[in-house]
């Protein structure tokens, strides 16, 4: 394995220690301010050009092909320009990505790895220049790399040992920052796909019932709390009815604010159950050790303040049914223990020796990626095919716009009834109501039209008394900063390179359009920018992730965006 090359020492200054500190600190205040990783990591470099008198450095961050990537740079004037992209010296910093450990050349002048290159060219004649390379590392592996030089004529006046133990310092803080921005990103690319996916399916399930039933079947109507009589809300039903006359267990799936439980409740009604408990639990507002207790009770002493044994969740369900909600929120540990109830029927209270079957139905209900969860190995697998016997897709309101009115209705009715008035929606009002998309579904349906309610100074709620119309909804501010627009839209197909903008050859240099009446530098109204910002919206603007889905480059997408003058978002 490779080694930090060996350097010669000389005294260190006692200041120099004293400022190393101070760039630190003002460096882990840059890396925790919430703004756009470039910039993050352009404060950082800015800072280390002051107090280490480096003549140039970079940072550079590896992308999704392991290439490296200038994110950042002091000493070049534009870190997106040809000249500075040139001038990294690609040699080294494929040595220090591959080895994963520093690399210091006290004199680049004679170092192999600078042979030829633009980087050497550029030193001052009578100095001699040094160069420090630092792996960034993000879970073990390297993602990138900080590099330095320092220029000095004569006597090395610092100590090369010193500044890689700083430079490794702040790539280790770098790193850090790296992988909260990862996270970030494949959360949004979760919901993304999580919401892509479940449109889908629910666009699959909706063409099977293309031939709705006669509306006395339909039992909409017949279950407490379900309001709508719309296609989509009538297929969930008629899969309720099927799986309600066995045992099997059920998977709800959709997104927050659907109406998972009282779907679950409408399962147990209609299943030979009913006449037994109903008995449900939040996975994900309890604690493992305190879920754990919850479920399976526990003994009296079992732990500090069990003072007196505690009947269980699963013994309280017996005859009857468990609604288990957020199930994709428990921990891998606790995982286990549920898949033996489950599977076996039988459990142990806590700190107790007895085991104590029981006969309950499981629905289960999560807005997770159980699939991408299984993949990462933090959902187990067998759990998984344990709980998805009988899957029901959720649909979300603004799939089900039909019955916006009635819901509407039933929540203002419910709001007079508790506060002593006598309110009714407009016909404006209703129409308003109908073209929001409600990113959260009927529970924030229900929130408009109290909200709204309570701040009415008629008895008749118009359709400019909703925030919405004001341009006072913080939810859709909220939904577009972070998600992007909540209507759903139709597939964008790629574009040919032709189309969206005149042709890059090398060198920078453009190539007449092969079809110059579809480019939009001629005929602007096709709406190509439209389509640009649509995705990167769709992808919380992400440009990689926006190029694929527009079938373009990372490097295409970027001339697209500066060519239409679409701003970046920084979320």
């Amino acid at each position: 394995m490779a080694t930090v090359q060996s350097v010669r020492l000389v005294p260190v200054v006692p200041a120099y220690k004293d400022v190393a500190l101070t760039g630190v600190y003002e460096i882990s205040k840059i890396l925790t301010t919430p703004q756009a990783l470039d910039r993050c990591l352009g404060g950082v470099i800015a800072v280390l050009s002051s107090f280490m008198q480096m003549r140039r450095g970079y940072i550079l961050v590896l992308d999704d092909a392991g290439e490296p990537e200038l994110t950042a740079a002091m000493g070049d004037n534009e870190r997106r320009s040809p000249r500075a992209r040139s001038l990294v010296p690609q040699m080294v910093i494929d040595q220090v990505v591959a080895t994963g450990v520093p690399l210091v050349i006290e004199s680049i002048t004679s170092h192999p790895l600078f042979t030829g290159s633009a980087y050497l060219r550029l030193t001052p004649a009578r100095t001699t220049v040094s160069f420090i390379g630092v792996p960034i590392r993000v879970d073990g592996k390297v993602k990138g790399v900080v590099t330095v030089d320092r220029e000095w004529d004569g006597k090395l006046q610092f100590r090369l040992e010193d500044d890689v133990r700083l430079l490794t310092m702040i790539a280790n803080l770098i790193g850090q920052t790296l992988r909260m921005h990862l996270m970030l990103a494949r959360d949004r690319d979760r919901l993304i796909s999580e919401k892509q996916r479940l449109e889908k399916q629910l666009s699959d399930a909706r063409e099977d019932e293309a031939r709705p039933p006669p509306p006395q079947r339909s039992r909409a109507s017949t279950i407490a709390g379900i309001v709508g009589g719309g296609p989509a809300i009538r297929a969930v039903l008629k899969r309720v009815d099927a799986a309600a006359r066995s045992n099997a267990t059920v998977l709800l799936r959709g997104e927050t604010g659907t109406g998972k439980e009282l779907f679950a409740r409408a399962i147990h009604d209609a299943s030979p159950r009913a006449k037994g408990p109903f008995v449900k639990v939040n996975c994900a507002a309890l604690s493992e050790s305190v879920l754990e207790s919850e479920l399976f009770g526990h003994e009296k002493g079992a732990f500090t303040g069990a003072i007196n044994q505690r009947i269980g969740r699963f013994e309280l369900a017996h005859g009857g049914t468990l609604f288990l909600d957020e199930i994709g929120e428990i921990s891998p540990a606790f995982q286990a223990k549920l898949l033996r109830v489950l599977q076996e029927g039988e459990f142990e209270r806590v700190g107790g020796a007895k085991t104590l079957k029981v006969d309950v139905r499981i629905v289960c209900a999560t807005n997770r990626n159980l699939e991408e969860a299984v993949a990462k190995n933090q959902f187990r697998a067998d759990l998984y095919y344990r709980i998805n016997v009988v899957t029901l897709l959720l649909p979300p309101l603004r799939q089900r716009v039909e019955d916006i009115p009635a819901l509407a209705r039933l929540f203002l009715e419910r709001f007079s009834h508790e506060n002593g008035r006598d309110l009714h929606f407009s016909e404006a009002a209703i129409e308003t109501l109908t073209t929001c998309a409600f990113p959260g579904n009927v529970r924030e349906l229900e929130n408009c039209v109290r909200r709204t309610a309570a701040l009415a100074p008629d008895d008749e709620i118009d359709g400019a008394d909703f925030a919405c119309v004001t341009g006072d909804c913080l939810s859709r501010t909220l939904w577009k900063s972070h998600v992007g627009a909540p209507t759903p839209a139709p597939a964008v197909a790629p574009l040919p390179e032709s189309h969206l903008f005149p042709i890059v050859a090398e060198g920078g240099e453009t190539a007449p359009c092969p079809a110059p009446g579809a480019c939009p530098v001629t005929h602007p109204h096709i709406g190509e920018r439209e389509r640009l910002v649509d995705a990167m919206e769709r992808t919380g603007w992400v440009q990689a992730k926006a190029a694929r889905l527009l079938g373009l480059t990372p490097r295409q997408i970027g001339y697209a965006l500066r060519k239409h003058g679409v701003e970046m978002k920084h979320l």
